[in-house]
């Protein structure tokens, strides 16, 4: 899969404010070190996204502070690893830990 790397809150932003009206958004928050986000970066290695879904990737440990911005911004609780479906601005589905699951996801984009 071709991940998109954010690095910035004002890319950030631009997802919010801009992509997700015309593309369903994946952001998908990865910690380097820790063994159950490795898991779930493996889940997601199958995921074939249609060609209106952009997909993110943002390494935590060296952006804690965009990983902290993406909570306050969508309004969910930081967790790591943590995948979010944002649409028009909006978070529509997150989930975290061994909870990610590529199906569940797939499901989620398509509605």
């Amino acid at each position: 899969m071709n991940w998109e790397h954010v690095t910035s809150e004002e890319e950030i932003l631009d997802i919010a404010e801009n992509i997700s009206s015309k593309s369903t958004c994946v952001i998908f928050k990865h910690s380097t070190t820790c063994s159950i986000s490795s898991v779930a970066q493996r889940r997601l290695q199958d995921f074939k996204p249609s060609e209106n879904v952009r997909v993110f990737y943002l390494d935590l440990l060296r952006h804690r502070g965009v990983s902290n911005f993406i909570a306050d911004k969508f309004e969910v609780r930081h967790e790591s690893p943590q995948i979010l479906v944002i649409k028009n601005g909006k978070a529509v589905y997150h989930n975290s830990h061994l909870s990610i699951d590529i199906q569940e996801l797939e499901g989620q984009i398509n509605d």
